[in-house]
């Protein structure tokens, strides 16, 4: 068993925002699922929302941000996370984050349901350049542990060991696969959960994959309410190649001027919002979806060629690289794309200060529900809201430290579990899983399609419980436990919101209905 003070699972910008700030007051251990440097923030390339040129303002940015969220915002968490921003930015560029500049000023980018050009970014590679500042400087501090190829099973807590059940439930610590595939106990007085989202129970994603939902799993077996998972975002555009696999084309682009249109040139998304390109990412998403489905086109095609190629290469490198490697000149062709899983709204109930109902657990990043983007997160919030609550959570994690007794914590039991032969049944229920709840769950639903999914979920979840605990953990294993329980959320979150708002649409409920205002909330079940 090790110990820390303090435990990160999830090595993001939430986590290692975390490790940074409490790292001069203990011992932080941060387990990477992967390499140190796979995660959702390095895949990030749009940019990071703040409120900086003069015509800009706290006020603006926070209706922005209550508008995409189609009104289950938490206002109050809107308002603190727009004015902390800037000073979480000047944090960023102290550990020696660049961003890009025009001339001694930020270049600001505008991106769809902005007012105002408010994204920092650099090029189109901004989460890379963020998550790597942030690697520099945890791996330079001497307190700060990295545990890479670590996957989180369980966390621990006192009422899962039936310890006195009387006082409130506290964590105690987590459950671990090693990189030398044996499990083992980690103890620490405060965990913080930074797993990220949660894009790979469906088929198609935007996501790595390591995107499994883990924390939203591990803490919803812990005893953590769930939140809002019906409200998944799918990006308007990913690249639409088969050997494409996961790349998004960032939404600055559209601010840039990018215009959507059918294979046959023809725009159409001034027919779906006056807003058109710039429209939420919701309406995008699904007016392409529509525009495929009705003329039995599969992508559409997001044409920049209008821009000066010198201004695409310099703005967005990366993409122009990556497609270019598929036989896509982007200064001169349109780039074909469709819409991808890519971001989940809901996730673990959390307080303002990232803090969970169950004692010392904090959550922060993609994984919690903060209330922060209601029914549709706007651009550029994800990165500022990991940033802000990870420094929140750090901060209250400080102040509320209290001397805990040394306790033991009991080795990881495998029961009879055997080394299994069926690892078929793994990538069986993985393909069956991402398939149907992309063709039942997906963009636009129905009742009859969601009580489908439901169905098929419930038969992978009961052999899922029965093989779990028969054979020998994995981490294949343990990603698949992880996703049906995310899928079985956003399941039954889909099919008790009965309207349509926001990212989640249903054709049998149309319209928003008002005593459906309020989050939809699933208390925890056992698996």
């Amino acid at each position: 068993m090790e110990s820390f003070d303090f435990l990160v699972i999830g090595g993001g910008i939430a986590g290692l925002t975390y490790a940074l700030q409490v790292a001069d007051a203990g011992t932080v251990a941060v387990l990477f699922k992967k390499d140190v440097r796979d995660a959702s923030t390095a895949w990030a390339q749009g940019g990071i929302a703040a409120v900086s040129a003069g015509d800009d303002h706290f006020s603006l940015h926070i209706e922005d941000t209550l508008v995409a969220g189609a009104g289950l915002c938490n206002p109050a968490t809107v308002d603190l996370v727009v004015r902390e921003a800037p000073e979480r930015i000047n944090d960023l560029l102290k550990i020696g984050t660049s961003f890009d500049k025009d001339g001694d000023n930020f270049h600001l980018h505008k991106e769809g349901g902005h007012s105002r050009r408010r994204i920092y970014h650099t090029a189109d590679a901004t989460g890379a350049e963020i998550h790597n500042s942030l690697l520099r400087a945890a791996q330079s501090h001497a307190n700060i542990k990295f545990l890479p190829f670590h996957s989180a099973i369980d966390l621990i807590t006192t009422h899962k060991l039936k310890l006195d059940r009387s006082k409130p439930n506290r964590v105690l610590g987590a459950y671990v696969l090693n990189d030398a595939g044996r499990v083992q106990a980690v103890r620490a007085e405060k965990v913080l959960v930074a797993t990220g989202g949660a894009g790979k129970v469906y088929l198609y994603t935007s996501n790595p994959d390591i995107a499994t939902g883990d924390g939203i799993a591990m803490c919803y077996r812990a005893g953590v309410p769930v939140a809002n998972m019906e409200f998944f975002q799918f990006h308007p555009t990913c690249l639409y190649h088969p050997q494409a696999k996961s790349f998004l084309i960032t939404e600055a682009m559209r601010g840039e001027g990018a215009l959507l249109r059918r294979m046959n040139g023809e725009r159409f998304m001034d027919a779906y919002h006056p807003q058109a390109e710039l429209a939420p990412r919701d309406i995008v998403a699904r007016s392409i979806d529509f525009e495929m489905k009705q003329h039995g086109e599969d992508y559409v095609l997001l044409d920049i060629t209008h821009r000066q190629p010198d201004f695409i290469k310099e703005h967005f490198p990366t993409i122009y690289e990556r497609c270019l490697s598929f036989g896509y000149d982007i200064t001169s062709t349109p780039i074909p794309v469709v819409p991808a899983a890519h971001y989940c709204c809901g996730g673990v109930c959390v307080d303002e200060h990232g803090l969970t109902t169950i004692e010392n657990l904090y959550v922060a990043g993609e994984c919690a529900h903060t209330g922060l983007h209601g029914a549709n997160r706007l651009a550029s919030n994800s990165l500022l809201e990991g940033l802000v609550f990870g420094y929140r959570a750090a901060q209250h994690s400080l102040k509320h430290r209290t001397a805990q007794p040394e306790m033991s914590l009991p080795h990881w039991n495998p029961g009879s579990a055997t080394n299994s032969d069926e690892q078929v049944v793994i990538s069986q229920s993985w393909e069956e899983l991402r398939r149907f709840m992309w063709n039942y769950v997906g963009i636009v639903r129905t009742k009859k399609r969601l009580e489908r999914a439901l169905h098929r979920n419930a038969n992978i979840l009961s052999e899922i419980k029965e093989y779990y605990w028969n054979f020998t953990i994995t981490s294949d294993l343990i990603e698949l436990r992880n996703l049906s329980v995310v899928a079985d959320l956003v399941i039954r979150c889909a099919l008790s919101r009965r309207e349509s708002r926001g990212l989640h649409y249903n054709i049998d409920y149309p319209d928003q209905c008002v005593a459906l205002v309020r989050d939809t909330v699933m208390d925890p079940r056992f698996f």
